[in-house]
């Protein structure tokens, strides 16, 4: 028999950078989940080394906290596009979710995405308008906009008659009415309570808990984490696993609950309740815990399929094994196929050669994640051009498209629609806000995306902010200009020289300081031209006997261009690769550079 339960699930949803990690911070603080001296710090639920340094959510994750009576679980999830399958996996732990939209930008390409997996799970919706103190917040416009959208996303009459909230989560103050000063954030939590429902469950049917994310413990191991469906568990309860393709049992060894941002240990868990399981062997995201003797599926995760490749091998540089720890190609093989185990949206497949492997996402960002977090952990690798991922349609080749929005100042106007459409980007809307910023929105393969960060950043002067989401497929949309400049290409294994670089300055732009060791077909800079260029980047200035007070003047040099990980993933073409270890991050060409005797007898033969 289904009863009520004094419990909510919400997850927070919302496009990158409007406010959701920081709402979480002020309904913590508020619920008295802190003590009044505890030291806090800022985006708490950010939790990994790379959220804070970037200052964006990665991964989802839940906390609890009590307010009057009633348990609150919390899930924070990711506001960029290529983390979506973050997004798409945690709305089956939660009843309702918390839409918040930034007062000044209003709705964005991925306020759309979250809004249209809210509606097709069927979850009522609380409105957020945050960020009511800036400047230029047009609070009454972004209302609008954000009902306009529901519209577009053919959401219901109910919808329409969500409740609607204003705050500034930063000072922790909300508000339902917008001429009304906000004081703190009990708004919020009446909302929560009033408008999202308790779950509904039977604790009296067999058990059925669908495994929404994963985690581990130093002590116990792995942890099977969701929301239990109906029925009961507790300690050492054997149980069934089922996965997407076999049955297997269990035991249960340990249940944690969720207090605050802290896990405890209960002895048994009912439905209704987010919690995790240990003890457990085989299983993933998607699978369901349920009673061995009466068994209860549930439907599996549906995430959308990724629209981005790379191919990531192991290295074969003539460094190789220099820095990192784990350098063979097995080694690589089992992290990343344990990594597509974990995240639903990334999908791993065996390449060309046993040492080579399609590592598949939903953009450069995510990949590149997932890079950086291997290289931490000491893994060398090569990784390669990222390229779309095609399908054939009706007999017809189609590649993904994306909906592109841009911020800029009105100056730009021309010279980004002009960029646009070389990369085949046709606009489909332009507004203005009063401020001097126009907003433009284009449909563009995501081909033409790829590598398009920094030159956009040029035009616009850094003052540009751009932004995208996975539209559809649609017929191939031709070809696109790569990158214009040619390469210059180390032809002599050893170090860099000062005399050589300052010899060089006038080529083009160098990526290498003076004393860094390169090897032959390692990249140095980027060639003033359009062709590659084989260089002596290590050439020794030849000593004499003669004493001019000109001959020895001090070489000033141009700061090299030091590439990160991204930029690095931007600027290489198809015949050149990248070359990641704990330490470093080389740029190469797929081949070496010949000598001149070898040039001559590849020519004879």
């Amino acid at each position: 028999m289904a009863e009520e339960l004094p419990i909510r699930n919400v997850a927070i949803i919302a496009h990158v950078d409007h406010g959701k990690t920081t709402l979480v911070d002020a309904l913590l603080r508020q619920s008295g989940t802190f003590l009044v001296n505890e030291a806090v710090p800022e985006r708490v639920m950010d939790s990994l080394d790379l959220e804070r340094e970037r200052g964006i959510t990665i991964a989802a994750k839940n906390c609890c906290l009590k307010w009057e009576g009633h348990v609150i679980n919390i899930v924070d999830t990711p506001g960029h596009a290529d983390f979506g399958g973050e997004v798409e996996r945690i709305l089956s732990m939660v009843d309702g979710a918390l839409l918040l939209v930034d007062a000044a930008e209003g709705p964005l390409p991925q306020t759309r995405f979250v809004v249209k997996k809210a509606l097709e799970a069927k979850l009522p919706l609380v409105l957020i308008i945050n960020k009511i103190d800036r400047r230029d917040a047009r609070t009454k416009e972004v209302e609008d906009e954000i009902f306009n959208l529901l519209l577009d996303c053919g959401a219901d009459a109910e919808y329409l008659a969500s409740p609607v909230l204003y705050t500034n989560s930063r000072a922790g103050a909300a508000t339902r009415n917008i001429d009304v000063e906000p004081v703190d954030m009990k708004p919020v939590f009446e909302a929560i309570r009033d408008s999202i429902p308790s779950p509904e469950v039977d604790v009296e049917k067999p058990l059925s808990m669908i495994v929404a994310n994963l985690g581990y413990s130093d002590y116990v191991g792995r942890l099977a984490v969701g929301r239990m469906k109906s029925g009961r568990v507790s300690v050492n309860e054997n149980v069934l696993i089922a996965g997407s393709e076999q049955n297997h049992k269990g035991r249960v060894m340990r249940i944690y609950g969720y207090e605050g941002l802290k896990m405890i240990e209960l002895p048994e868990a009912q439905a209704g309740q987010i919690v995790a399981l240990a003890g457990l062997e085989s299983f993933t995201i998607g699978d369901t815990v349920t009673n061995i003797e009466t068994p209860v599926v549930q439907p599996r995760i549906h995430v959308e399929e990724p629209t981005v490749s790379m191919i990531f091998s192991a290295n074969t540089s003539p460094f190789a094994g220099r820095e990192g720890k784990y350098v063979t190609g097995s080694k690589l093989k089992e992290r990343l196929f344990k990594e597509g185990c974990s995240n639903v949206s990334l999908w791993v497949e065996q390449g060309p050669s046993p040492d080579q492997f399609v590592v598949s996402g939903r953009g450069e960002l995510q990949l590149a994640i997932v890079i950086e977090t291997m290289r931490r952990e000491g893994y060398e690798m090569e990784v390669g051009k990222p390229k779309v991922i095609e399908k054939t349609i009706d007999g017809q080749v189609c590649e993904p498209y994306e909906n592109l929005v841009v911020d800029i100042p009105e100056e730009y106007i021309g010279v980004t629609r002009e960029f646009m459409a070389m990369r085949k980007g046709t606009i489909m809307n332009m507004s203005g806000f009063g401020t001097g910023m126009i907003r433009l929105e284009f449909l563009i393969p995501s081909r033409g995306l790829i590598g398009i960060r920094s030159t956009f950043l040029t035009i616009t002067r850094g003052l540009g902010i751009m932004h995208s989401v996975f539209e559809g497929y649609r017929p191939l949309a031709g070809p696109i200009p790569s990158r214009v400049n040619g390469a210059l290409v180390a032809s002599v294994s050893g170090a860099a020289t000062a005399y050589a670089i300052a010899g060089l300055s006038q080529r083009g732009k160098l990526f290498v300081f003076p004393g860094t060791e390169v090897y032959n077909g390692m990249i140095v800079g980027e060639h003033a031209r359009e062709d590659d260029l084989d260089v002596n980047i290590t050439k020794q200035k030849k000593l004499t006997n003669m004493r001019s007070s000109t001959c020895d003047d001090t070489v000033v040099l141009t700061p090299p261009l030091i590439h990160s990980l991204e930029t690095a993933i931007e600027w290489i073409n198809e015949n050149e690769a990248i070359e990641i270890t704990p330490k470093s991050i080389r740029l190469r060409r797929l081949y070496p550079v010949l000598s001149k005797k070898k040039q001559e007898r590849c020519g004879h033969e």
